[in-house]
């Protein structure tokens, strides 16, 4: 993995605390500032009183799933709808592979390669800029 320092702020979120906490380690040695959020509704809390420059969300999770997140973001932030990074676990359910088909953000397959991952959230987060 790359060790430069990098500016951007991140959102990942991920009802799995395992997860939401590995990938905060990642970036956040990578010079990103971090927040997580279990679900999407405890995201759109967080984007509500911050900014983030990408969100990196699971597909599948409880109360909102990552669809109803990227539903949510084309309403409330649609900057932010180009720098959503999906993660999932679920890709062989026909619904999350229709779903992921018809967005034009990236989705990365868990378990995902970490220098592939820490790219896409440099790329996202240079369109910030």
């Amino acid at each position: 993995m790359a060790s430069h320092a990098r500016a951007g702020a991140v959102l990942v979120v991920d009802d799995d605390r395992r997860i939401t906490q590995m990938l905060s380690v990642v970036l956040e040695g990578e010079g990103y500032l971090v927040q997580t959020a279990g679900d999407g509704e405890e995201a759109l809390g967080r984007l509500a009183s911050a900014a983030f420059d990408a969100v990196v969300t699971d597909v599948r999770m409880p109360r909102m799933d990552g669809p109803g997140l990227y539903r949510a973001l084309s309403a409330r932030h649609p900057s932010l709808q180009r720098r959503v990074i999906f993660i999932t676990g679920d890709d062989m359910n026909p619904d999350t592979r229709k779903f992921l088909a018809t967005v034009a953000a990236p989705a990365l397959h868990k378990p995902f390669d970490m220098d592939e991952f820490l790219n896409l959230v440099h790329l996202a987060v240079e369109r910030a800029s």
